[in-house]
């Protein structure tokens, strides 16, 4: 008996642990997509891409996941990562001109 009650605990264990790493990889196919896109997009290498998205779902207190989805889901790209791609550009203009 003691044996059954084991097996159905690892076993739930084991479903539960399936299910987080579905979720996971899920997540990250979203995410490489996104990447992809964005360096399309942006002319970015991948980390650069990756980096940004990171960056604008920090800064808008968004999962990354969330924002990649957003991103590969439209043709345009979202305002959260337009803001920073805008900033940065608008610093590189500051720094050449002094």
């Amino acid at each position: 008996m003691v044996a059954v009650g084991n097996s159905l605990r690892i076993h739930r264990a084991l479903e539960l642990e399936n299910a987080q790493l579905r979720h996971a990889l899920a997540s990250r196919v979203v995410i490489e997509q996104a990447k992809g896109v964005l360096a399309e997009r942006l002319g970015l290498e991948l980390a650069q891409a990756f980096e940004l998205l990171r960056r604008a779902a920090r800064s808008n207190r968004r999962r990354v996941h969330e924002l990649a989805a957003q991103v590969t889901a439209s043709r345009t790209t979202p305002p959260e990562i337009e803001e920073l791609v805008c900033a940065g550009r608008d610093a590189v203009r500051i720094g050449d001109s002094s």
